[in-house]
C-alpha cells in the first residue's frame, strides 16, 4: 500500500462495490461486447473489480468476525451465509461471480463473452444485494 494510504473500511468497501455496479449499468455497452475489444476490456475490469471488491469486504468480515477458515475466496461468502450475513441464495451467487472473476483475472480459460453480457444484464444486483446486506449490519 503506498505511503499515506489506508485500508478501506468496510462501509467505504460497500460503497465502491456500489459504484463499480452503477458505472456498468450506466457506462457499459455489453450489446457491443463481441465487436468492440474496448468495451469487452473495459466491462471485463470493471467486472472483475466489482467481484474483488466484493471479496474484499466478505474477506474483512469472516477475518474481523471470527466466522472461520475459507479454503477458498469463493468460500467466503458460504461462510457469511452459515453465519446470518447473507442468505445461502445470494452466497452462491457471489460464488458463481468469484470464480467468473477468476477466470478472467487467472484466465483459467476463455471467457465466453454470453456469461458475460448475462452477468452485465441479469446479475449486478447480486452485487447490490450483497452491498445491502453488509450495509444493514454494519454501522
Amino acid at each position: 500500500m503506498p505511503p499515506g494510504d489506508r485500508p478501506r473500511s468496510r462501509p467505504e468497501e460497500a460503497r465502491s462495490h456500489r459504484s463499480l455496479r452503477q458505472g456498468l449499468r450506466t457506462l457499459g455497452r455489453p450489446e457491443t461486447l463481441r465487436r468492440d475489444v474496448r468495451e469487452e476490456r473495459f466491462t471485463l475490469h470493471t467486472l472483475q473489480l466489482a467481484a474483488q471488491a466484493a471479496l474484499d469486504v466478505a474477506s474483512h468480515i469472516v477475518s474481523d468476525e471470527g466466522l472461520g477458515e475459507p479454503a477458498t475466496n469463493r468460500d467466503l461468502f458460504g461462510l457469511l451465509a452459515r453465519h446470518r450475513w447473507i442468505d445461502a441464495a445470494l452466497a452462491t451467487k457471489l460464488e458463481d461471480m468469484a470464480g467468473f472473476r477468476n477466470v478472467v483475472v487467472h484466465g483459467y480459460a476463455e471467457v465466453d463473452l454470453t456469461v458475460v453480457e448475462d452477468v452485465v444484464k441479469n446479475h449486478l444486483d447480486d452485487l447490490l444485494a450483497f452491498a445491502e446486506a453488509i450495509r444493514t449490519r454494519v454501522p
